[in-house]
């Protein structure tokens, strides 16, 4: 199987005209073979929004005139794509990446863990529970920038049966360490193949760092792209290999399986809401 991850610019605030570069770059990673081509976070819309009332006029529903798209582009080249917008649904805004593919098969997820910053400030916490869907060859489930942080999110669809995690993301400065390791250890944590599609460019008062990456189910980098240019790069994966969760290095001396070997009946602290406070402003979301 082979993955595409789509590093670019976005325009904020101009649906239509990153519409056509998706689909431009759709028909590029198509031709060249890839099964499933991942955007960044609302490559569709843009992310920089300085309130609620900018970035509506811009969010879509779903299925809607996006998804439509879409779904008639990975139909005409048996193709699935993972791409972020900002979506509308009954009178509430989410960040939501979507899983379209060639049989109009089109899968939602809205981002569940959300930073203060730029549209998530005005968005609504994810409200359905993880997921993974069929795409071709591979189970693929979804996360969404922020999301990464939270080792659960990850843990959560590998053990949905993911063989793939696809995480859009926005990624600016600041975030250096997140791009550093995220996705290594995320993807070595699970045994799973983990492709983080990072933007470029500058909105607003924030530049995004690049650094989109497609990590094996080791933990191994497969691909790292650059910090400040488009690419359009590409990963052949055995989805078999993700499934293989008994790793055997030594034979009877040294194998783990990180499924296994988890004991979930010491994890009751993981779903108990923490005592801390924040510092500073409250969270709008809390």
């Amino acid at each position: 199987m082979k993955l595409a991850g789509v590093q670019c610019d976005v325009a904020l605030g101009q649906p239509d005209k990153n519409l056509e570069r998706i689909e431009e770059f759709i028909n590029q990673t198509a031709t060249e073979g890839a099964d499933l081509t991942v955007f960044p976070e609302c490559a569709l819309t843009g992310y920089c929004f300085e309130s609620e009332a900018e970035a509506l006029p811009h969010a879509q529903t779903i299925p809607g005139p996006f998804t439509d798209r879409l779904a008639t582009m990975c139909e005409r080249h048996q193709t699935h794509v993972v791409c972020g917008l900002l979506e509308i649904h009954q009178g509430k805004l989410f960040n939501t990446a979507v899983l379209v593919g060639p049989q109009n098969q089109v899968h939602p997820y809205r981002k569940i863990h959300l930073p203060f910053l730029g549209v998530d400030r005005f968005t609504t916490p994810g409200d359905r529970p993880f997921a993974v869907h069929s795409a071709g060859k591979a189970n693929v489930g979804m996360n969404i920038c922020y999301d990464g942080s939270f080792p659960e999110s990850a843990r959560c669809l590998t053990l949905l049966g993911a063989d793939v995690v696809a995480m859009p993301t926005n990624w600016p400065q600041g975030a250096q360490c997140a791009a550093q390791n995220i996705a290594s250890c995320r993807a070595m944590e699970n045994g799973v193949y983990f492709i983080v599609v990072n933007r470029i460019g500058t909105e607003g008062d924030f530049s995004f760092i690049g650094q989109s990456q497609i990590c094996d189910p080791g933990g191994k980098t497969i691909y790292r792209a650059s910090e400040n240019r488009e690419e359009v790069f590409f990963a052949d994966i055995d989805p078999n290999r993700a499934r293989q969760k008994h790793v055997v290095r030594v034979p009877q001396k040294h194998e783990i399986h990180r499924l296994a070997d988890r004991r979930p009946a010491l994890y009751q602290p993981l779903t108990q809401t923490h005592t801390l406070t924040p510092p500073g402003r409250p969270h709008p979301h809390n």
